[in-house]
């Protein structure tokens, strides 16, 4: 283990673990001495509240400015309304980064003379605990081969039955990515900026004011997810023809799916200590979407099939393609979802994370 985890578990360990205090046996006095740990520098009422203010930093400027507020005529994934929204968030991210740096390690002037031994983070320290160094690439590309393994099913669907292979071998998805601006807000700035800010700024805050682990993977998620819920007035507004019930359950549905990945996401961050990890891993289920869970999987039919499809269908009738496709799907999605079960935790070792590993028992 690096020795700035050692650092970081040395301060951190008794709230962590949920212990107040360790005591050790004075042996010529035959008295039990209490080690307190230094205080923790912020309480967990005070870390979630000021995740939620991170939250609404984000988003709520999208709405102050006629450049990222969407309107009927204007939507969200028009060009200049996604540069204007990436400029946005970017100083969204530094802001609440740096409020998160001065909590962790307050400027000379606003604390107390420091004391040896009082638990004080370095600058090396508190950017492992934001997970911004050391970048762990190792770390990074076995998590991103872990949940590459509940995507077995998808990734078997395009590169084989829809051949997307042939579109990697022309480069096509890098091409995208840098000339169409909604792909490059999905797949790049919008998993950068939002790891930035609901991981690395956040989930430092929860662990410095000792809040148990179960509560950091499993509520602070919550924020995240609400933080998509706005996507409900900017989508009646593009789409008023579509009824307010479908789109309160479109928006409620976002809502989970988020939150639960932003539980797995905080895990992730937690075991590799890596914001590239979980930028890495968030971009991919982007790319991905929700894996299809029923119907039949079959390759998209060629050009000379859909023109003469209609005519040879009336008098010999169509000829679906294989099931074979369709049980080689869902037998990978099945076999994925056991094996990423089976490596979760395997893969998401390596000792540079933010907790020791009593922590996880």
């Amino acid at each position: 283990m690096c020795l700035q985890s050692l650092k970081i578990i040395h301060t951190y360990q008794p709230y962590l673990l949920n212990k107040h205090y360790f005591t050790s046996v004075n042996i010529k006095t035959n008295k039990h001495i209490s080690d307190q740990p230094p205080p923790p520098p912020i309480t967990p009422l005070t870390a979630g509240v000021l995740i939620v203010i991170y939250a609404l930093i984000y988003f709520l400027p999208f709405y102050f400015s006629s450049l990222t507020r969407p309107s009927p005529t204007l939507s969200r994934d028009a060009p200049s309304v996604i540069k204007a929204r990436i400029t946005s968030v970017t100083i969204s991210c530094f802001i609440c980064c740096f409020t998160t740096y001065l909590i962790l390690v307050p400027p000379s002037f606003l604390r107390k003379e420091p004391k040896a031994g009082d638990g004080s983070l370095s600058n090396g320290h508190v950017l492992h605990l934001m997970g911004l160094w050391p970048l762990a690439l190792t770390e990074s590309l076995r998590a991103l081969v872990l949940t590459m393994l509940l995507f077995l099913g998808p990734l078997f669907a395009y590169f084989v039955v829809e051949s997307g292979w042939r579109d990697w071998l022309r480069l096509e998805p890098f091409k995208e990515i840098w000339s169409d601006w909604t792909v490059w807000r999905n797949l790049v700035a919008g998993p950068i900026t939002e790891e930035i800010l609901f991981r690395s700024a956040s989930i430092p805050l929860m662990l410095a004011s000792g809040t148990s682990l179960n509560k950091t993977i499993f509520l602070t998620p919550v924020i995240f997810g609400l933080s998509h819920v706005h996507h409900f007035y900017e989508f009646r507004l593009s789409n008023p023809q579509v009824p307010a019930k479908m789109a309160l359950f479109r928006s409620i549905f976002q809502f989970g799916f988020t939150t639960l990945f932003g539980a797995y996401a905080t895990f992730i961050f937690l075991r590799t200590g890596s914001l590239v990890a979980v930028c890495a891993v968030h971009a991919f289920c982007n790319s991905m979407g929700l894996p299809r869970l029923w119907g039949r999987v079959e390759p998209p039919p060629n050009e000379a099939e859909v023109e003469g499809g209609r005519r040879q269908g009336q008098e010999q009738g169509e000829r679906r393609p294989s099931i074979l496709w369709t049980v080689g799907y869902y037998t990978l999605l099945v076999a994925g979802a056991v094996s990423w079960y089976r490596n979760l935790w395997v893969l998401t070792g390596g000792g540079n994370g933010l907790v020791p590993e009593e922590a996880w028992s």
